[in-house]
């Protein structure tokens, strides 16, 4: 037990400290969400509202949920990412032998990327109480984290499945861009669900990321399209899920 604690505690460490060494990766991670957030915030007139977001509700207020929702989105696929670039320089064969277990070794990585996405995202909350939100009271923004948590690890799980079963970086990157964006522009995130096509609407139902944009514009603005019960309960069965699959397939996978 004392072996693997020290092992999740190295590993996530490690993460760490690799993240904050790659300054070109800490500025890529942040500026485009923040783009994202100041641009579009700017071109639909900042503190203006739009069809389908609540009175009195500005679209940056409404749109600052979603970029930290995209933040989360695109900092958990890093996990995977690191899997294949371990396995590609023979630290994960070091690791793997290391007299501890795997799912140790999963947990550290999940801790880390956990760590690393929350404080990104709490970067654009900022950015977005700057550019006009309001802040969030005390209790929203503690929810506001457990939703941050439960959407990190939910597709942290989902990086760690794809890692597991792969091996070039490259390819890992195209599938990822070409799985995580439809997720993205599906979740609600940049405009309400009310204005989506049925069919589209949907489709964004059966999208986790739904959900925890949702959780999180009710945390931080007091407003959401669906209950923020079930927003939790669905957001948490899927991290429950997706969490337990890339852990199997890790566990699994064989390192030559």
């Amino acid at each position: 037990m004392r072996q693997d604690l020290n092992a999740i505690y190295s590993i996530w460490l490690r993460e760490m400290l690799r993240f904050f060494r790659l300054k070109s990766r800490v500025f890529g991670s942040i500026a485009s969400p923040f783009f994202f957030l100041a641009f579009m915030g700017i071109g639909f007139g900042g503190g203006t509202t739009m069809s389908g977001i609540p009175s009195g509700v500005g679209y940056v207020s409404f749109l600052t949920p979603g970029i930290i929702g995209m933040t989360l989105l695109f900092s958990a696929t890093f996990a995977g990412l690191s899997v294949i670039w371990d396995r590609e320089f023979g630290f994960l064969k070091e690791i793997m032998v290391a007299p501890v277990s795997r799912i140790a070794i999963v947990l550290g990585r999940t801790a880390g990327g956990l760590t690393t996405g929350i404080l990104q995202a709490l970067i654009i909350l900022v950015a977005g109480i700057f550019m006009g939100m309001k802040m969030p009271s005390i209790d929203g923004f503690l929810l506001s984290l457990v939703f941050m948590v439960l959407v990190a690890a939910t597709f942290i799980g989902i990086g760690l499945a794809f890692s597991s079963k792969m091996k070039d970086m490259s390819g890992f990157s195209l599938i990822m861009n070409f799985l995580i964006f439809p997720l993205f522009f599906l979740s609600g995130a940049l405009f309400p669900l009310e204005r989506f096509p049925g069919l589209i609407r949907d489709l964004a139902y059966l999208n986790p990321l739904t959900y925890g944009v949702d959780g999180l514009r009710y945390s931080l603005i007091g407003t959401s399209a669906l209950s923020p019960v079930v927003d939790l309960a669905v957001l948490a069965i899927c991290c429950a899920a997706m969490l337990f699959l890339g852990a199997y397939l890790f566990e699994n996978t064989e390192v030559k």
